[in-house]
């Protein structure tokens, strides 16, 4: 009745390689898979443990569990902003929905942590990936983390040269619509303030602010472009240089809600009144914008459709959809409240104070 005999021991498995080779389960198992990941010490050690415990890999049997899994991975570029928050809610919902559960990682716009992230995910063996990319994120880093057979959305920012889907809103078209409308109010001199040249949805929106100036015959200057970080601070640093600009902009159409709003509280501080003085246009329609002070003209994204959607691209994905069926650019609706002055179209327009 005593225990088991010594020569009718159980089957060896992962976990017993990873004990006798002194490293993790998931390191087992990208060594298993033949990840490049895994440095040469490493692998050598677990090879040669599994030499020694005599351990058979059932590999049709590791890609059904890889297929059965119910996880997925959603990686977000930065929850401190209220936009990538109702993103995340969106997408969370939708993959509830559709029966995964979402394990939930912020990259904090660092792209050195988002590699950290997408190789964990990896290792825990999700079934795909939705993220919304850090700054900095390109292709051929990309493909070097992931490999082509796990499913994988971009969502809000393109990654140019990526094969993965892109869900999000048009850029370009969503931006030109928001200078028409400027223009259509009287104004000539335009700023856009926020963002850099190295994200991509900050370049498409400057494209399409340039757009709309061209199509109105107004030159397009690039003094009028303001840099800055996307956050309430740098549309504070972004408006306090377009005043001291010899160009001085009587409207500012904002890479982003947050930019604008950062935006309209500097200018209140100076006296500059938001919607009277001085007009400002955001983008996405945050939750906050309405009741910015004052309630901020801005560009619904459908922020938390476009999750859904992207969550609902990922299931295509994983249920072996071409990816390229699986990419989706949605419109944007502009919605006029105060902050671009509309209300008071029949009055004339003051230029910006200092």
């Amino acid at each position: 009745m005593g225990g088991p005999r010594r020569g009718a021991s159980r089957a060896t498995t992962i976990v017993d390689i990873a004990r006798a080779a002194g490293v993790s389960k998931s390191t087992v198992s990208l060594v298993l898979k033949g990840s490049p990941l895994v440095k040469a010490e490493t692998r050598e050690a677990v090879e040669q443990a599994i030499e020694r415990l005599g351990y058979v890999y059932n590999r049709s049997a590791a890609n059904l569990r890889t297929a059965r899994s119910s996880f997925v991975g959603m990686v977000i570029s930065d929850l401190m902003n209220p936009f990538f928050t109702e993103l995340a809610v969106g997408i969370e919902d939708a993959l509830y929905n559709l029966g995964f559960i979402p394990i939930l990682a912020n990259t904090n716009e660092d792209v050195e942590r988002q590699a950290r992230v997408l190789q964990s995910l990896r290792e825990h063996g999700v079934a795909g990936i939705v993220m919304s990319p850090a700054r900095g994120t390109d292709a051929w880093s990309l493909a070097e983390l992931l490999p082509r057979s796990m499913p994988l959305v971009v969502t809000m920012r393109r990654i140019e040269g990526s094969p993965a889907p892109y869900i999000g809103p048009d850029n370009r078209v969503g931006c030109r619509r928001a200078v028409e409308h400027l223009i259509g109010l009287g104004h000539t001199a335009i700023g856009f303030l926020g963002g850099d040249g190295t994200m991509t949805t900050q370049r498409e929106r400057v494209s399409g602010y340039r757009d709309a100036l061209q199509a109105a015959g107004l030159p397009f200057d690039e003094a009028l472009v303001f840099e800055s970080m996307p956050t309430r601070a740098g549309g504070v640093e972004a408006v306090t240089a377009a005043l001291a600009s010899p160009l001085r902009p009587t409207a500012v159409v904002c890479y982003n809600d947050i930019v604008a709003m950062g935006a309209t509280r500097a200018l209140t501080v100076r006296g500059v009144r938001v919607g009277v003085d001085f007009a400002v246009v955001g983008f996405d329609d945050i939750v906050e914008a309405e009741n910015n002070a004052p309630p901020l003209t801005t560009m619904n994204a459908d922020t938390r459709q476009m999750g859904a959607r992207a969550a609902q691209g990922l299931l295509g994905l994983i249920g072996g959809a071409d990816p390229a069926a699986m990419s989706f650019t949605g419109d944007s609706r502009l919605v006029v409240r105060e902050s671009c002055g509309a209300h008071l179209r029949q009055k004339p327009i003051r230029e910006a104070v200092r």
